[in-house]
């Protein structure tokens, strides 16, 4: 379950990535807004997952 939670969270960051990139591009505060949400989120999902991984023996 482990690796599939972390390439969700990759999914994430590239889609946040993505979408970000393109909201600044044609100008949409608000896309860009939620690309940067996304982003975050799989940022905060790697972290769990890497928190996880530091505990696990």
């Amino acid at each position: 379950m482990s690796g599939n939670e972390k390439s969700q969270a990759k999914g994430e960051q590239a889609k946040g990535k993505a979408k970000e990139a393109m909201g600044r591009m044609v100008g949409n505060e608000r896309m860009t807004a939620e690309g940067r949400a996304e982003k975050t989120k799989g940022d905060a999902r790697q972290a769990k997952e890497k928190g996880k991984d530091v505990f696990k023996d």
